[in-house]
C-alpha cells in the first residue's frame, strides 16, 4: 500500500508529457495513438501492460497538452463511455484508462487521467469528480455518490449520461433559437453601417453639384451618415462596453439576472421557447434525481440550479421549502403559477402511483419535443420577417439617395 501511495505522490509532482506512439497489439495489428505520461519509459511500460508492443514513441509539443477545451458535450460522451464499460464488467480504473488514452482531445484526456490517478490513490469516484468542479457540478457528484452507496454505479452513470445528453441537446436548441435572429440583426447593422460610411458620402458629393434643396428624408440620411463617420469609434466603444457589462453582470449578479430572466420569459416568440426549456430541464433533472433514490427535498435543491432561469430556480427553492414542511409536490407547483396544468396533473399522478421519476421523464420528453418543434417553427416564421427588416433598412437608404435624382428628373 505504501508503494501505491508513493507512486501516486510522484505522479502528482512529476508533470505528464504528451507522446504520440505506434506499435503492435496482441493480434499483430498495427495501432497508434496519443497519451500523456511522466516519461517515455513509463509510457512504454504502460503500453506493454495493455498488450501493445511499442515500436515508436515520440514526444510532442506542449501545445498538444493545452489544445482544446473541455466542453459539456465531452462530459456527456465520457459519461456514456464510462457507463457502457462498467456495465460490460470492466473495472473502474481500467475503464478510465481506456477512455482517457483513447480520447482525441488532449484536454479531456488529461482530465480523465487525472481522475484515474486520484482513484488509484484510494479516492472514491465522487470525491475525485468533486475535485474538478468546473466540469462536474454538485448534481453530477451527488448522483455518482448515490450510485456508489447503492452499489449500482453503472446504472446511475447510465442515467447521468442520458441526463447530460438530453440537457445539452435542449441547451443547443435554445441557443439556436437565440442565435439566429441575433446573427441576422448583426448582419443588418453591419450592412447599414457600410452604406452609411462608404456609400452615402459618394452620393453626398454628387448632390452638392445640384445646387438645389435636398428632400427631407435624404438630408436626414446624410446627417446620420456624418454623425456615424464623426462618432463611429465612440459609438463602437460604448456599444462594446455596454455588451461586456451586460454579459459580466448577468453572469455574476443574481439581482441583475432576475429581471432579465423574467423579461426574457415574456418576450414574443422566444419567451415560450425559454419557458418550455426550463420545464423540460426541471422535469428531466427531477426524474434523474428521484430515480437515483435521492430524497425529494434534497433533489429539488439540485433541480433548482438546473432549470437555467432564476425565475424558475427561485420558484423551485420555494417548492422545496413547502415540500419540507409536508406539502405535496403537486400543490407546491400550483402555488408557483409557473407550470402548465398538464405538468402539474402528471406529477400528481406520479406521486399517487409512486412513479414520480417515470412521469417526470414523460413530461421532459414531451417538452423537449416541444422545444424542438418551436425552434423549427420560429426559424420558418422569422425568415420572411428578417428579410422584410433587411429590405426596409437597405431599401430605405437606397430610396433616400435616389429621391433627389427622381426629383431632378421630374423638374426636367
Amino acid at each position: 500500500m505504501a508503494n501505491v501511495s508513493a507512486t501516486a505522490s510522484v505522479r502528482t509532482i512529476k508533470r505528464d508529457i504528451p507522446f504520440a506512439w505506434e506499435g503492435m497489439d496482441k493480434r499483430g495489428n498495427r495501432v497508434k495513438g496519443k497519451s500523456l505520461a511522466p516519461d517515455e519509459a513509463a509510457l512504454r511500460a504502460e503500453l506493454r501492460r495493455q498488450g501493445i508492443a511499442p515500436s515508436k514513441v515520440k514526444k510532442q509539443s506542449q501545445a498538444f497538452k493545452a489544445s482544446g477545451k473541455v466542453k459539456p458535450e465531452d462530459i456527456a460522451v465520457f459519461s456514456r463511455q464510462l457507463a457502457t464499460m462498467l456495465a460490460s464488467g470492466i473495472p473502474l480504473v481500467q475503464a478510465f484508462e481506456i477512455v482517457g488514452n483513447g480520447h482525441e482531445k488532449p484536454s479531456v484526456q488529461k482530465l480523465i487521467l487525472d481522475i484515474k490517478q486520484d482513484i488509484e490513490g484510494g479516492t472514491s469516484l465522487h470525491e475525485a469528480l468533486a475535485k474538478q468542479p468546473l466540469y462536474f457540478d454538485d448534481l453530477y457528484v451527488n448522483l455518482v455518490e448515490a450510485g456508489e452507496q447503492a452499489g449500482a454505479l453503472e446504472t446511475l452513470l447510465d442515467k447521468i449520461a442520458t441526463y447530460k445528453e438530453k440537457t445539452e441537446a435542449i441547451k443547443k436548441k435554445v441557443k439556436k433559437a437565440l442565435f439566429y435572429p441575433a446573427a441576422v440583426m448583426v448582419v443588418a447593422v453591419v450592412v447599414t453601417l457600410i452604406l452609411l460610411i462608404f456609400v452615402i458620402p459618394q452620393f453626398e458629393s454628387l448632390f452638392k453639384g445640384f445646387g438645389a434643396e435636398l428632400p427631407a428624408f435624404t438630408q436626414m440620411v446624410i446627417n446620420l451618415s456624418k454623425f456615424v463617420q464623426n462618432n463611429g469609434i465612440f459609438i463602437a466603444v460604448v456599444i462594446g462596453a455596454a455588451a461586456y457589462a451586460f454579459i459580466y453582470f448577468k453572469k455574476r449578479s443574481r439581482m441583475r439576472r432576475e429581471p432579465l430572466d423574467r423579461i426574457s420569459l415574456k418576450l414574443p416568440i422566444i419567451g415560450p421557447i425559454l419557458v418550455k426549456s426550463a420545464i423540460a430541464r426541471y422535469a428531466r433533472t427531477l426524474s434523474t434525481m428521484f430515480a437515483a433514490g435521492v430524497p425529494l427535498v434534497e433533489a429539488l435543491e439540485s433541480v433548482a440550479g438546473a432549470t437555467g432561469n432564476i425565475v424558475y430556480e427561485n420558484a423551485v427553492m420555494k417548492m422545496r421549502d413547502e415540500v419540507a414542511t409536508g406539502q405535496r409536490l403537486q400543490r407546491a407547483m400550483e402555488n408557483t403559477q409557473l407550470f402548465p396544468n398538464m405538468v402539474i396533473q402528471m406529477v400528481a399522478v406520479g406521486e399517487e402511483a409512486g412513479a414520480l421519476d417515470q412521469m417526470s421523464a414523460k413530461v421532459a420528453e414531451f417538452y423537449e419535443a416541444e422545444v424542438d418543434n418551436a425552434v423549427d417553427s420560429m426559424s420558418s416564421l422569422l425568415e420572411p420577417l428578417i428579410m422584410a427588416i433587411l429590405g426596409v433598412l437597405v431599401g430605405g437608404l437606397v430610396i433616400a439617395m435616389y429621391l433627389p435624382i427622381f426629383k431632378l428628373g421630374a423638374v426636367v
